[in-house]
């Protein structure tokens, strides 16, 4: 071999092995930031989060989600960072690469305040361009929530392309809420980003106004009024807050109540065991529920809708049976029926304790009743407004019931003029039987719909009784829509007075005013005619 041919081959050889030994040292950016995260640095950390998040690199995401969650592991010693999957499997945040188990020396890398607002920014950067509505604008909203000015690029960019509306809405939010906070950002730029989040006009929009230092006098003004408005708005908003409350703790009380209405009202009997019927149609809807999830675990969404009927017939049966066996031996001894139904609630209540239990029982709510949206500023939750349309949708068949049947117009004629029922051949001690199981059975279902929102308890109903007379009482003995209107007006009372006065005050106030009421007005809102009145 020549000489020089020889010289050139060694050349070669050397040079290559150069190249390869030096390879490591010309790691890309995206490298060098992931090897950051191994420093233990917050600084570090914080670069390391912006390089990765706008490399485009497609372990961006991973990397940065494993840091959110705790599971991106940094071993000091080797300065290699590895990303820890939800299934237990671990890669080489690097490459991507799988790696069998991560050294014992690793740890997760800390994070503190600011970084996590950083994570949160980084996270709805990537995020912004998914084919996904819904992620797109929970990633606009997770900007908007950190502000932070690296998302800045990235939110112009989605803006650009976005085309649904919901999603340009946040991102411009998100947008304004950034430059409101940035150092350099013009003084246009923040008068336009205070009159987008005066448009905003939420709690977390107030909270950036209020928050964001000294600024140029024009924004500090523009701010001011923006700040002056948002609060106007929200009271405005807050009191219609406490009237869906009220609306909806008038339907709790307008669905314990419309049974004991119709016993009080036909019968004049002081039932203080009704809470119990209450009880029973919680405690069947637990019992349904229990047999669902053991046996037919697929039908759990209709549980509900199973429990209803149930509940109205075993409270019904109850309550036929009571006052067959019990009441309608003291008709005409108000005193003697409150009593001996007082000590009937009681032997009730140690009857489910000895058969379920002293402690509270767990029902469930079906998917259709979880969760909550939003209307304006306010919040509405699901299991809330089906037991508002639930408890109209019951005061609706109770009155044609009431109206177009034949034990309807019995009902109506005892309690308009009972002697006068009986001489037209009406069997008055049929329409009572019949009357107190359809006020207990109507209570069972107001049970299936407190099972939703309350604990389901041997004391359950003793927490609605009270409540319960006093809505009949302030309504009008026997009258429906006395107790319909008596119900959502002390329901709303309620919340609006319990900001003022306090929860317990609060009662006690509604109780003052009924009491002066009555005095009054004796019989109540709406006065019923007939036998009520002569009695």
């Amino acid at each position: 071999m020549p000489a020089h041919l020889s010289a050139r081959l060694c050349s070669l050889a050397l040079s290559l092995l150069l190249i390869a030994f030096a390879l490591p040292a010309f790691a890309g950016p995206f490298e060098d930031a992931v090897a950051k995260f191994a420093n233990d640095d917050f600084s570090d950390t914080e670069e390391a989060i912006g390089v990765v998040a706008s490399s485009g690199n497609k372990l961006a995401f991973p990397i940065i989600s494993a840091l959110q969650d705790g599971r991106l592991m940094a071993d000091p010693d080797s300065k290699k960072v590895y990303v820890t999957g939800t299934d237990g499997k671990s890669i080489d945040a690097a490459t991507g690469e799988a790696v069998a188990s991560v050294p014992d020396s690793a740890s997760a890398v800390r994070l503190n305040n600011r970084l996590r607002r950083s994570v949160d920014a980084a996270l709805g950067s990537l995020t912004l361009q998914s084919p996904d509505i819904g992620t797109r604008l929970q990633a606009a909203q997770s900007v908007f929530k950190s502000h932070e000015e690296t998302a800045l690029e990235a939110v112009d960019a989605a803006l650009a392309k976005e085309t649904n509306r919901s999603v340009r809405v946040a991102l411009g939010e998100a947008r304004a809420a950034i430059l409101l906070f940035k150092s350099d950002a013009t003084e246009v730029e923040k008068l336009e980003a205070v009159a987008t989040l005066k448009a905003r006009g939420d709690q977390e929009a107030l909270a950036l106004l209020t928050g964001m230092g000294d600024q140029p006098a024009s924004v500090t003004k523009a701010a001011t009024s923006a700040i002056g408005s948002i609060q106007n708005s929200l009271a405005v908003w807050s009191m219609v807050q406490n009237a869906w409350y009220g609306l909806s703790l008038g339907s709790v009380l307008l669905l314990a109540a419309i049974g004991l209405a119709i016993t009080f009202g036909v019968m004049g009997v002081i039932n203080m065991a009704h809470g119990e019927m209450v009880m029973l149609g919680a405690y069947t809807t637990f019992v349904v529920q229990e047999v669902i999830r053991t046996r037919y675990p697929g039908l759990f969404d209709y549980s509900l809708l199973i429990a209803v009927p149930l509940a109205f017939l075993v409270a019904g049966a109850i309550g036929v049976l009571i006052e067959r066996s019990i009441i309608r031996f003291l008709y005409g001894r108000p005193l003697e029926t409150l009593l001996a139904t007082w000590g009937l609630s009681l032997v009730l209540q140690q009857a489910v304790r000895t058969m379920f239990g002293p402690t509270n029982r767990e029902v469930g709510n079906p998917s259709w009743m979880s969760g909550a949206f939003e209307l304006g500023q306010i919040t509405i939750t699901y299991n809330r407004l089906w037991i508002l349309l639930f408890t109209l949708a019951v005061f609706a068949i109770l009155l044609a019931m009431l109206r177009y049947t034949a034990l309807g117009l019995e009902m109506r004629a005892v309690t308009q003029n009972r002697r006068m029922a009986a001489s037209m051949g009406i069997a008055t001690s049929r329409v009572d039987a019949l009357t107190f199981g359809l006020g207990s059975g109507i209570a069972g279902i107001a049970g299936v719909a407190l099972s939703q929102i309350d604990n389901v308890s041997p004391n359950l109903g003793q927490s609605y009784i009270i409540d319960s007379f006093m809505v009949v009482v302030f309504g009008g003995v026997g009258n429906l829509w006395g107790t319909l209107v008596g119900a959502f007006t002390l329901g709303i009372a309620n919340k609006f007075l319990e900001p003022v006065a306090g929860a317990v005050l609060g009662k006690i106030a509604i109780l003052v005013l009924i009491i002066l009421f009555i005095q009054k007005r004796p019989r109540g809102l709406f006065a019923l005619k007939g036998r009520a009145v002569e009695a």
